[in-house]
Formats: C-alpha cells, structure tokens, sequence
C-alpha cells in the first residue's frame, strides 16, 4: 500500500480508493492503481479505461509502477470481488476489454439497449400525405439531395431520428417543417411534443427561433398552433433534485410526451442521455439535433458524435425515400444497427461557397495541418491570422474590438448595447492564464475601469459584461446567459434579454457569475457573433483539438481572428479528441451485445452506487 500512497492522486482519486479498499481490505495495488485510473479517465470526459491503451506502460512517469500486461492485467482485475463481469453486482466492470464504473457501464448499455428498441420500431406512415407534405414545406429547397427534406422524411418515419449539421445548415429549420408534416399525419394532429436541449440558453434559442419560424410555414393555423413555442432544460424536463442524481421521471413515471426534440444534442453526456431514454414514452418519438463536429459534454461520454458513427442508407431504404421525396439518395452501407436513423446535413446557407470561415472549417475537420496554415496565410476577407501574439497587443486589440460596445452601453439603451455586444466576442480555449478568460477579463477590466475612473476595488461599471454560472429559476436566468451593466434612473442595473424584451436586475439579486468579455470556446456553443476573436493558448495544452478550434471559428458569422502561434495551430488541427466508450461498438454489434431489455431504475436512479 506504501506504493499507492506515493502515487500522484487527486482528492476524487483518493475518496475512491479509500472506499474501494473499505469494501475489500485485500485489494491488490494493480486493482486500486486501475480504479484511480479510471477515475482520472472519467474527469477527462472518457466513460471507461480501455485496458490495451495502458497496458504493460508506467501511467506515472516519475513514479516506478509498471501495470501488467493485458491478459495478466484483465486476469487480475476479474480475480478481484471488486471487479465483475456485465451483469456483476460490483463497484468495477470489465466488459469488451474495458473497465468501468458500474454505474456508467450500466448507463451505456441500457442506452444503447433503448436506442436500438425505439430505432427498430416502425410507426405507420401515410406515404402520399408524406410525400405531399415533404413537397409543400421544403419547395423552396433547390439543392440535390435535399438533405432537410430527407431528414424529416426519415423523423416522420422513425421513432428515433439523429440529425447533425454545422452552424447555418438549417437544423432549426428542418425541426420545424418535420413536426409540421407530422402533425399532418392522420391521427397525429394533437401530438403531445416537448423542445429541450442542454442549458437554458439554448431551450431560450431553440424556442425563439421555432416562434420565428412557423410563422412563415405553409400550412393550415390548426398546425401552426399544435406546435410549441416553449422549451425546457433538459434537467428541468427530467425533474432534477438539486445534487441528487434522481430524477422525478424515469420509467415507472414517464414524460408525457409524443415527441421529443432535443437541441444541441452533442452537448448531452452519457449519464443524462440514459435518463433522457429511460423517461420517454416506449411509443413516443425521438429528435436529436446537434454537430458532430463540435466539442462534447463537459461530462463523461460524447453520445452524439457515437450515434453518428456508422451512419448510411442500404438499398431499401433509399428506394423509399426516392420514392417518398423525389429525392436522389447516395447508397452507403450502414455500419451501426441505427443506419438510416442518422442523416447528415451538409449545405451551409450561412457560409456560401467561397466563404473562408466554410473552407476553414473543412480543412480543420480535414485534419488538413498544411492546408489550414495555407488558407490563413491568403488573406481572406473573412480570415485574420496573427502568427505572433503579445498579451500588449491582444490587450490594445480587445480594447479597440470592444470600443464600440462601450460606447453604445454608455448610452444606456439596452438594445443598442446588446447589438454591439453581439458584433464582436472573443473565445479562448481555457479559464487560465493570461490567454484565458480570467486573464483577459482581468487585464481588459482594469484598463477600462482606469480610463472611466472606477476604483480597481468596484465590481460594477457601466459595461461590465456578466456570464451567469448557474441556473436560477425564480430570476429566470440560466447557466451561460449574459447580461450587460447599464446605468438606470434607479442607479446601476444588469440587463438580460427576454422574450418580451430586456430586463433589469439589481447586481447583487445575480445568481454567481463571471465578466464576460472573454469566454471559453465551451460555454460560446450555439451562440452566433459577427466576429470573433480567437485565442489559443501560447504553451501546449491539452484542451486544444480539432473540435474545439472547428467549435470557436464557427461561432463567426462574418469574419474570424485567430491569435495563436503556428506550432499551436498545427496541435489543434491534427489532434483529434476521442473519448473511450463503448456505446458505438454497442451499436454496431449483433443485439446479443445488449440484451438486457428491463429499465435498469423504477426510482429515478439508473445505475449501481449513483
């Protein structure tokens, strides 16, 4: 035990080992060491420890502990009665090479067990209503395949429909007709149908935009008013309880609901997708919206970017859809159970043909190293590169990007500040550091607050930019919403968009928060500015990938500035962030791989020791 005590552990790491060794005095060190592993995984996003990667190496550099190799490895952790087989009633799984919690090995399996149920079981569908629907709501669609019109086809088809697409595809768009051809089914006009997604920004977006646009549908008003206008966080949905893993529905007390669509799916981790399944309806619908491309949960498990693995349409399905759409449909042997369940839009009306920002994104999810540094050397209009930035010059530029917004807050009108506000953001890709959002925050803040002869101990001046941190239902702020300090009749006040405009509130009513001048490439998902400004780190990181810089340059809608040094460029684009997990390989097995077909929880609680 000496070895263990010496080795580099966390507090989480340690609570776990410590109750591990409580449950089994005799525990051997490799099965401790490969739980503390495990949870260190856990924190970096991945759902298991697939034991080949680690197999026979010192995962302590500096300290001399070698773990055995795979056979021997896998021999003693299923010698342990920590650890068991799937089915096993034990802290610690070992299934398909990998180890797991049990709690996310049984969160992955009856995921997937659900998925493949609800993706199997075939609604009846009126074709020719279909087919005139699909050709009323998408004729101003020209483009061959039209991968919207084939996407609802397939919602409207299907129990479970997974449709990913990059900013500007039109997914707001697609959601909006397909429920609208639902609705036009025999038999579905009274359809109980539900909007969710992650944070309440996005619920906020999400219903916004579907408000704008049934507007312009054309269809009778009877449809127009069977479709919401109002979206839940997915954690509201579900009926959280505080910090409790619970939740008020789940199998025995089900969602009523029909459908469900969920926006910003790629955002969802592993332990709430779970939830999500066991609480819907057997017989209800499912619609996830997301990109696969973009970063994933801050939790473990990136479910999205599984389900779209694998992807394609075999022969009869394509048939049907030709003949349901009218539609051109590209063979391609699906390799996941859920096949034609997953369809990919891949028209961009946001960035046209020569856009930068469109080319950039490819080159990036290219994997294009060369080809990406090239595109940034041409001077695009819509690309700005500084290959050698200064924490001096980064500050003069986030001073001259924001003058505007300045200006227009010390005019007091909420609308014309928000505007400005929106026209220029700046993305960084970590919390740290003087290129992180506490340091560019910190060093802007304090020029500002010299300029306008606010003492450094204030907090609050007309401008501050707030993040709100958490969510507060009572205020009816959310997680990741931003409010602007504006001075009032009443003395300062912190304005928030809403929904029949803007409203203030006193600062010290805020739920915690942050300024917001600066904000992390995480917490920018599914917003939208003018232009960005983003900054990578100056040393290597391990936050930096491909799916954060494709995530942040895509946040632009006209025009994208990368700071960043070369060599920090070239780690993002050809690092390739995957999360080790098993749902995918789940999915693309025979059925056997999953046979347990009874809910794991009747209480709110999936799992074993949630």
């Amino acid at each position: 035990m000496m070895l263990l005590n010496d080795l580099p552990l966390g507090p989480l790491e340690r609570a776990l080992v410590d109750s591990l060794q409580r449950l089994d005095p005799a525990a051997t060190p490799v099965v401790l060491a490969s739980a503390a592993l495990l949870c260190m995984a856990l924190d970096k996003g991945d759902v298991c420890l697939p034991l080949a990667r680690l197999a026979g190496q010192r995962p302590w550099p500096e300290h001399a502990f070698n773990l055995p190799k795979l056979a021997d490895w896998q021999a003693q952790l299923l010698a342990s009665p920590l650890v068991g087989a799937d089915g096993d009633f034990t802290p610690l799984i070992v299934e398909h090479g990998r180890l797991y919690l049990a709690r996310y090995q049984a969160y992955e399996r009856h995921l997937a067990t659900q998925l493949l149920q609800r993706a199997a079981d075939l609604p009846e569908v009126d074709e020719a209503q279909l087919s005139e629907s699909l050709g009323r709501l998408f004729a101003f669609n020209q483009q061959q395949p039209d991968w919207q019109r084939l996407a609802a086809a397939q919602a409207v088809r299907r129990k479970l429909a997974v449709i990913s697409g990059g900013p500007g595809t039109g997914k707001t768009t697609t959601v909006v007709r397909l429920l609208a051809a639902l609705l036009e089914q025999p038999g579905c006009e009274h359809l109980a149908i539900g909007l969710a997604a992650p944070t309440g920004k996005a619920a906020a977006r999400m219903a916004e935009a579907i408000r704008n646009a049934k507007a312009q549908l054309p269809v009778s008003e009877a449809i127009k008013a069977a479709l919401p206008d109002e979206a839940r966080t997915l954690h509201r949905l579900l009926g959280s309880r505080g910090d409790s893993p619970q939740v008020r529905h789940h199998a025995a007390n089900p969602l009523a609901l029909d459908v469900l669509v969920v926006d910003e799916a790629s955002m969802v981790d592993l332990a709430l997708m779970a939830k999500l399944l066991d609480a819907l309806p057997p017989m209800a619908r499912l619609i996830l919206l997301g990109d696969k491309d973009q970063l994933c949960a801050v939790e473990a498990g990136a479910v999205f970017a599984e389900l779209c693995e694998g992807r394609g349409f075999d022969a009869q399905a394509a048939d049907d859809l030709e003949r349901i759409t009218g539609q051109p449909v590209p063979l391609s042997e699906p390799a996941s159970q859920l096949g034609d369940a997953v369809v990919l839009l891949t028209h961009s009306h946001r960035f046209a043909g020569d856009s930068g920002i469109g080319e950039l994104a490819r080159r990036i999810n290219g994997g294009d190293v060369s080809g990406t540094l090239n595109l940034l050397k041409e001077g695009r209009s819509d690309l700005a590169w500084n290959a050698e930035p200064t924490p001096a010059d980064l500050l003069d530029r986030l001073d001259q990007g924001y003058g505007p917004y300045m200006a227009a807050a010390k005019s007091a009108d909420a609308a014309a500040a928000f505007a400005a506000f929106n026209s220029f953001r700046t993305l960084t890709a970590q919390r740290e550091g003087a290129w992180g959002v506490a340091g560019i925050n910190e060093a802007l803040e304090a020029r500002i607050k010299r300029r306008s002869q606010v003492a450094s101990r204030e907090r609050w001046y007309v401008g501050r930019p707030v993040m709100v941190r958490q969510n507060d239902y009572a205020l009816g702020l959310f997680n990741g919403d931003i409010g602007i300090c504006l001075h009032t009749e009443y003395g300062l006040r912190v304005f928030f968009e809403g929904e029949d405009g803007f409203r203030p509130f006193a600062p010290a009513r805020l739920p915690s928060h942050d300024s917001a001048f600066a904000m992390t490439v995480h917490k920018s998902q599914g917003s939208e500015f003018s232009e960005v400004l983003l900054v990578l780190p100056e040393l290597p990181s391990p936050l930096l990938s491909r799916s954060l810089f494709y995530t942040g340059i895509t946040r632009a809608k006209q025009k994208v500035e990368i700071w960043g040094l070369p060599p920090r460029l070239a780690e993002a684009v050809a690092t390739r962030a995957e999360r080790a997990a098993g749902l995918a390989e789940r999915l693309a097995h025979a059925p056997a791989v999953v046979t347990a077909d009874a809910p794991i929880a009747t209480n709110g609680q999936l799992g074993l020791f949630d």
